[in-house]
């Protein structure tokens, strides 16, 4: 098992930037592809980025490409967030996830572990 938790959430005006850590404990972080989800109030959980094992490869949802940089130590056992030029539309909740078979899907169904999740609020 592998457990999750978020940091670095925050306020934030927009335009400004902020980065999210994700920090690993359990078993060998570097097996697990990884990704950010996000929630924000009434809507549905959706998918923000993936990295893969070595982080090497990742991606995006449109609504943050070019935006947002995923990355990951996995000597620290952590992954980031990276966010820039927030918009008002980017406040939620930022949730990390875990994938032991895969890296890249976009379903959140597919990740094994969560964590609880960091509260992002950018005013306008």
């Amino acid at each position: 098992q592998v457990q999750l938790v978020e940091s670095g959430g925050g306020l934030v005006q927009a335009g400004g930037s902020l980065r999210v850590s994700c920090a690993a404990s359990g078993r060998t972080f570097s097996s697990y592809g990884m990704a950010w989800f996000r929630q924000a109030p009434g809507k549905e959980r959706e998918f923000v980025a993936a990295i893969s094992w070595s982080g090497d490869t990742t991606y995006y949802a449109d609504s943050v490409k070019g935006r947002f940089t995923i990355s990951r130590d996995n000597a620290r056992n952590t992954m980031y967030l990276q966010m820039n030029s927030l918009k008002p539309e980017d406040t939620a909740v930022y949730y990390c996830a875990a994938d032991s078979r895969t890296f890249g899907v976009r379903l959140s169904g597919a990740y094994d572990y969560w964590g609880r999740g960091t509260q992002v609020t950018v005013s306008s």
